[in-house]
């Protein structure tokens, strides 16, 4: 088991720490619609994907019409 030579100050442990720290997310505007949503990711409000529609939302889909 390792054991510590000398004691490491308050000091030193925290610049050892001073990159360890969450950095904010980078969100980008949806071509689509206009909403927030994270880069290189489907848009969570229309579904849209670099202007292409890849998933279709359930308010647009009729359920109905589909299992006729």
């Amino acid at each position: 088991m390792a054991v510590q030579q000398n004691k490491v100050s308050k000091s030193r442990r925290n610049n050892r720490r001073a990159h360890d720290s969450l950095t904010a997310a980078n969100p980008n505007e949806c071509s689509n619609c206009g909403e927030l949503k994270r880069p290189h990711h489907i848009c969570a409000s229309c579904g849209h994907y670099d202007e292409k529609e890849i998933v279709a939302l359930s308010e647009e889909i009729d359920l109905e019409d589909d299992a006729a």
